[in-house]
């Protein structure tokens, strides 16, 4: 390398180098602010192939998708699939049919038990009533 390289490469910012002011943030033109991410190679490697799949312009658009889709999901702010609510709105009424089944089921159980109760102890009952026919 000679002196005047040498010179020239002492000169130059190293890139990365250069730093933000407290709080100076870095501004594209959509209005948005930069972010720096650092991600497994697996990772990453999946982010570019979805971003690939879905037809992102880059793994960058990909990750500030993601980001939004997670913070809504946070917030519980999110869409159900067709499926999943049709399947939810199924249990909720199969729910609704068990507890009136089990109503039913405690209502006859406790009249029968009521009725055993009152023949035991010779409470007045249609069979033993004397205006009864049988009488």
């Amino acid at each position: 390398m000679t002196v005047t390289q040498e010179l020239e490469k002492t000169t130059q910012p190293v890139r990365g180098t250069k730093k933000k002011p407290p709080g100076a943030t870095q501004s594209s033109s959509s209005g948005r602010q930069g972010m720096f991410v650092r991600l497994d190679p697996d990772d990453k490697q999946r982010a570019e192939y979805w971003a690939g799949k879905r037809g992102f312009s880059s793994v960058n658009e990909y990750v500030a998708e993601a980001v939004v889709e997670k913070i809504r999901r946070e917030n519980l702010d999110y869409d159900l699939p067709t499926l999943e609510i049709a399947r939810l709105n199924e249990l909720v009424d199969q729910l609704a049919t068990l507890a009136k089944n089990s109503a039913n089921l405690e209502r006859v159980v406790t009249t029968g038990f009521d009725s055993l109760i009152g023949l035991t102890r010779g409470d007045s009952n249609y069979l033993l009533d004397e205006d009864s026919e049988l009488g």
